[in-house]
């Protein structure tokens, strides 16, 4: 019996996606059914639906399950849920299929699943707006209702994504017939919930961490990384291998970076390093509630929180992120509960007094002896050309970065906001 965290939900791995002659069979059905074009984002849906990432999840929500979700993060039957799952069409389409037809869902001429649409339900403007205020706002006074909205559409990228969607959502259970580009292009690096699981399981682990990454490691996710093999019993490191906004440094960079950082500086048999499929949504806490429920699929019991945590820009507070796990809900049954729980660390950097890696908890010193990590400035010092200061990051990783943006042909600006400049810092 497996002595890792169990699936969420209480289902087990929930997997979508077919294989063999019963995969043979829907793909041939799928050329004569309703052809509907999905987002990238759904197409990342789809596949952790598939993989069993998104388990107990067997399809995109309900109205009732948005609902829920935005409002009480749970879905109608009671189950944790931070962030609701959705397929987003247009008036057109939603007229176009009839409530119990199967359709196929297609992205660049690739039908990724077939789904039978047992709902259908329009979305206004106020419903996307009320969306955007339930899961992308966050609870301080930078969040007040006045400047979300003054700034969001400009800045936000979560919330421009909601307010661009079309006006139906379609619901109902999927069947995954591909999982896209991602073995092939990140093979060894794209693992399954089940493949992740049994690796922890080979290596005799029962804790097991992860730290969430958008951007390459600097000292500072390297720092969370070994603070978390110290009190597990090994860590995954996990990517997004998704869609990323603009500015944002690509995953096959990324990979590389880990890869040479783990080679070099960790301890292999601690550190598995591994990707996923998602695209970013950049719901700060909400997402970091998100990140911690798929995790717990993968085999994962404690998801590392650290400063501003899937956030954007100054929308959220810098530890709001490890502040909403004290107040989710906790259903009676223990199955629908999250049981990933959060290892909660402080603000980390580089001081130079202390001669090492420290945190705000550990570290006596002021600001100006501080090297201040941050992805966004360092994408920022990258893309400019500017000098990278010492101990920011290890040599070897910062020579893969700075060969990537010395190819670039069009520089895409990287905007500063405090928490990444460490001008919020007390």
């Amino acid at each position: 019996m497996s002595k890792l965290v169990p699936p969420h939900g209480g289902k087990g791995l929930v997997c979508c996606k077919l294989h063999g002659s019963e995969l043979v069979a829907e793909q041939e059905k799928a050329k004569g059914l309703k052809k509907i074009q999905i987002s990238a984002r759904a197409k990342g849906d789809l596949i952790m639906m598939g993989i069993g990432g998104f388990s107990p999840l067997n399809g995109f929500m309900s109205k009732a399950d948005w609902k829920s979700v935005c409002d009480n993060l749970t879905l109608a039957d009671g189950t944790f849920w931070p962030v609701p799952i959705t397929l987003d069409v247009s008036k057109a389409d939603a007229d176009a299929v009839n409530l119990g037809e199967e359709i196929a869902l297609e992205r660049n001429g690739v039908v990724f699943a077939t789904m039978k649409v047992a709902e259908k339900y329009e979305m206004s403007e106020a419903e996307k707006k009320w969306e955007c205020e339930k899961v992308f706002k966050g609870e301080g006074e930078e969040s007040a209702d006045d400047k979300f909205w003054k700034i969001a559409m400009e800045d936000h990228p979560g919330v421009q994504m909601v307010m661009a969607q079309k006006e139906f959502n379609l619901a109902g259970p999927v069947k995954v017939l591909s999982e896209g580009e991602y073995p092939d292009q990140y093979k060894g690096v794209y693992l399954t919930p089940a493949e992740t699981r049994a690796m922890f399981e080979e290596r005799g682990w029962k804790k097991v961490a992860a730290l969430q990454l958008r951007n390459p490691m600097h000292r500072s996710h390297e720092f969370l990384a070994k603070i978390a093999i110290e009190v597990c019993d090994g860590v995954l490191i996990h990517s997004l291998i998704g869609n990323l906004k603009p500015g944002d440094i690509p995953a096959d960079v990324r990979v590389k970076a880990i890869d040479c950082l783990v080679e070099k500086y960790f301890v292999k048999d601690n550190v598995i390093q591994a990707g996923y499929p998602l695209d970013m949504r950049y719901a700060g806490p909400r997402e970091a509630l998100l990140h911690a429920t798929f995790r717990q699929n993968y085999g994962v019991s404690r998801m590392i929180i650290g400063r501003d945590h899937a956030g954007v820009g100054d929308f959220y507070g810098l530890f709001e992120a490890q502040e909403i796990f004290d107040r989710i809900p906790q259903p009676a049954d223990d199955s629908k509960r999250l049981l990933c729980t959060p290892l909660k660390i402080d603000w980390t950097f580089y001081c130079h007094k202390c001669d090492g890696m420290a945190s705000l908890r550990t570290c006596p010193h002021g600001k100006e002896d501080r090297v201040i990590l941050s992805g966004t400035k360092l994408r920022k010092a990258l893309s400019e050309g500017a000098e990278i200061v010492d101990h920011f990051g290890r040599d070897e990783v910062l020579d893969i970065l700075k060969e990537y943006y010395q190819g670039l042909t069009e520089k895409v600006e990287v905007k500063m906001q405090g928490a990444a400049s460490g001008d919020t810092m007390k």
